[in-house]
């Protein structure tokens, strides 16, 4: 890849195509519970500084993080019955960015119209599955995807974030990439863990198909067939910036060029001998992805591990290095298709996987592997076979093996759901 069109990808700020391109989609930027524990906090989204907020009558506001006066800080801000008030001097703002109060200029000068001057930049924010939800792009605005796993029921979420310090594209290309599942996680990891046995089964065959909402990544490795559901269905490189595996989302959403949010949700369903179970309130947390006594990466999670090899291959991968093959056809679909979008919204359409029918965003169906485990329920004995077979990867495990770092109170909310000793 020449350097030019390397830049064209991973650039995502204001006026660069690839940020016009990400700012049509909805991205995640918070956990709907965050703002229950805190109603104000600073994002920071595709180069933007924001303040994301929710006030007292319960509407949500993404606006510039800096006061139209003397340019406070709004994250330090109050909430108010309606709108969010510089706690400099004062001036309030809805989530329009409209200025609605300047509290020493409305005295002095009553009837003075000069706040109707002032106007913050926006942006439209929703919430979904646990989920804050930011869009920066052009009106009309689509739909937040409705994916189907968001409505299952009788299962214990949780949505973890990582702040990643590497571009967002490597992070999103590793979305492509079964043949690193063997040598990242499964031989690097047994290495790390100080196993010197043999090495894990081999990759025989993959294909790489794109659908309506991403590409769908097959693999065959030694010890299994056709008939495996990693190969008759496959997982799913989720359109623009995610990963879907069957039971989780990962979302790769840049922060800035040189900095990625990773948002996970995870979802467990529970045994079918503790149903009906309903969850009142969705946890999330934070994983660190260096030691903070050491400064080493962190490396005894999935998704950790992940971290290591994105942010080792540079702050901004140059790809002009590369050498590329076969195993890499699902990455060069990716970059292609990213191009095509390009020259798609230059010409005035929708990119892929835009969606504005809400007859379609009833609940989208996404290729599941192991399908019965999540939506029609299974033992606790099926679901250790299920395990076993590889179907269900870490959501087998009752260990939470994608991120270092879960809380104490998160952890036995999870395994009472699931009822674990």
């Amino acid at each position: 890849m020449d350097e030019g069109t390397n830049r064209t990808l991973t650039q995502t700020g204001a006026g660069t195509p690839m940020g016009g391109l990400l700012r049509r989609y909805w991205h995640p930027v918070a956990a709907v519970a965050e703002l229950d524990d805190h109603p104000v906090k600073a994002v920071r989204l595709l180069g933007e500084d924001l303040a994301l907020y929710r006030d007292r009558a319960g509407t949500y506001g993404l606006i510039d993080r800096h006061c139209a006066h003397r340019r406070a800080d709004l994250t330090c801000g109050i909430v108010e019955g309606e709108g969010l008030r510089c706690g400099y001097h004062g001036w309030r703002y809805d989530h329009t960015g409209r200025c609605v109060e300047q509290p020493y200029e409305d005295t002095a000068e009553p009837g003075s119209r000069s706040k109707e001057r002032i106007l913050l930049k926006a942006y439209k924010v929703e919430a979904l599955a646990g989920l804050l939800w930011a869009y920066l792009g052009p009106d009309p605005a689509p739909l937040v995807p409705n994916w189907e796993p968001f409505a299952w029921p009788n299962g214990f979420v949780q949505v973890v974030f990582s702040e990643v310090p590497c571009n967002w594209l490597q992070a999103q290309e590793n979305s492509a990439d079964p043949v690193h599942f063997e040598w990242l996680h499964d031989n690097w990891g047994k290495r790390l863990r100080g196993d010197g046995g043999p090495y894990a089964p081999r990759h025989l065959r993959l294909e790489f198909e794109e659908f309506e909402y991403g590409i769908v990544y097959k693999r065959i490795r030694e010890g299994a067939d056709e008939l495996n559901p990693l190969w008759t269905v496959g997982r799913v490189c989720l359109w623009p910036n995610a990963l879907f595996t069957g039971n989780h989302f990962e979302w790769r959403v840049p922060v800035d060029d040189a900095t990625t949010l990773s948002v996970g949700w995870f979802f467990s369903r529970v045994p079918a001998e503790r149903e009906p179970y309903v969850q009142e309130r969705i946890p999330y947390w934070t994983s660190l992805v260096k030691d903070p006594r050491t400064g080493r990466w962190i490396t005894t999670h999935l998704m950790n591990q992940d971290f290591v090899a994105w942010a080792g291959q540079g702050t901004v991968a140059d790809r002009g290095q590369e050498h590329l093959g076969r195993g890499d056809r699902g990455i060069i679909m990716m970059r292609r298709r990213f191009l095509a979008d390009l020259e798609r919204i230059a010409q005035g359409s929708d990119p892929k996987a835009v969606i504005r029918d809400a007859r379609v965003n009833a609940g989208i169906a996404l290729p599941v592997a192991g399908r019965e485990a999540f939506t029609r329920g299974v033992t606790r004995e099926e679901r250790e076979r299920l395990g076993r077979d590889g179907v269900l990867g870490g959501a087998a495990q009752r260990e939470f093996a994608w991120l270092a770092g879960q809380p104490e109170e998160v952890k036995r909310a999870w395994h009472d759901a699931m009822g674990w000793d």
